[in-house]
């Protein structure tokens, strides 16, 4: 990676070696981009990833796309945006204190659910039943910052960005990430979906903090930033001056409790997730149209036919769709309109 020696980011880089961890990835490591970018003098690599993740349009479509609750009217429920948001704030709070790279952290976390389908894991399933069983919402991630943004360019982004988005998912006993930093928001995207889903299901009337098993609570705390407190700190301390990532063992079992606990009581909640079938249904019938029709697939999906399949572009194009752009575009296709006359 070539700077002159005067750059700024030349300071960035002398101070990572002088104060990361020996297990840190350093950015002068960095395996680059797929195609050459003149270095900035201002930013390092992964500062530079981070600020094409935040500016790109999938980022912005996360604010409407379901994390739990499906298109949820109330103010105060998360999105997959405030979702992502707060992966990054605990990701990066671990990385300062492990010494790990903030920068390549906080960029890998801000790009793990571009690719995430409208309606949750609900559109995950209805593309994996129309489309391939294979599909899975980390896989586009890395679609989209690969192939579908920026016009069709994608976003250019380092190699070690990617690995982190492509690998964020999945057992934290498999590590899957190459860096420190990947494998940190793995953990950092559970420990923030396993709180901020209770304090929803909670608001939502369907769950309350008394519901939570004692011996949990004991362990985990009883209120929402301390069991967060206690999840990070537990990563943090099994995690120093070590080669890999970890949490010390009571507080990983505990937290794996609370895990399968929420999956009995919010995740598989007939209340919570009742809608889930018609969304299902509703992606699925979208999926079959556009397939039958690809010449009405807006120009930014249909242009990538030549390369890849009919079905794979209607693929991308639905799994984009924010929840109330899918609502409203099934209702403008299959729901016929009240005649009002003149």
């Amino acid at each position: 990676m070539e700077q002159k020696k005067d750059s700024f980011v030349n300071i960035f880089l002398e101070r990572e070696e002088q104060t990361l961890s020996p297990y840190a990835f350093r950015t002068s490591q960095t395996r680059g981009r797929e195609r050459y970018q003149t270095p900035c003098e201002l930013r390092t690599e992964f500062q530079r990833d981070r600020d094409k993740i935040t500016h790109c349009q999938s980022f912005r479509r996360l604010m409407n796309k379901t994390q739990v609750f499906l298109a949820p009217v109330g103010d105060h429920y998360r999105t997959r945006l405030t979702h992502t948001l707060e992966v990054t704030q605990i990701a990066r709070i671990m990385a300062r204190a492990l010494r790990l790279n903030e920068d390549l952290t906080e960029a890998a976390a801000l790009g793990h659910d571009l690719g995430h389908t409208p309606f949750g894991h609900a559109g995950e399933r209805a593309l994996q039943k129309c489309y391939s069983p294979d599909f899975s919402h980390y896989a586009q991630s890395l679609r989209v910052v690969e192939v579908l943004e920026n016009d069709g360019q994608g976003l250019n982004l380092t190699w070690e960005v990617r690995d982190g988005i492509l690998n964020h998912s999945g057992s934290l006993d498999f590590c899957g990430a190459s860096t420190l930093e990947g494998v940190l928001v793995k953990y950092a995207d559970k420990i923030a979906y396993i709180n901020h889903d209770i304090d929803d299901a909670c608001r939502a009337g369907i769950l309350s903090l008394e519901d939570i098993p004692a011996h949990l609570r004991e362990i985990l705390g009883q209120r929402h930033s301390q069991r967060i407190n206690t999840m990070v700190t537990s990563v943090i301390r099994g995690s120093t001056d070590k080669d890999h990532i970890c949490m010390t063992p009571e507080i990983a079992d505990a937290t794996d409790q609370l895990r399968e606990f929420l999956f009995e009581r919010v995740y598989l909640n007939p209340v919570a997730k009742g809608e889930e079938g018609k969304a299902e249904a509703m992606l699925i019938k979208l999926y079959e149209y556009f397939v039958k029709y690809p010449e009405k697939l807006p120009e930014s999906y249909k242009r990538h036919i030549e390369s890849a399949s009919v079905e794979r572009c209607v693929c991308d194009y639905v799994s984009g769709m924010t929840d109330r752009y899918a609502i409203q575009l099934y209702n403008d296709l299959f729901i016929p309109q009240v005649w009002r006359g003149r």
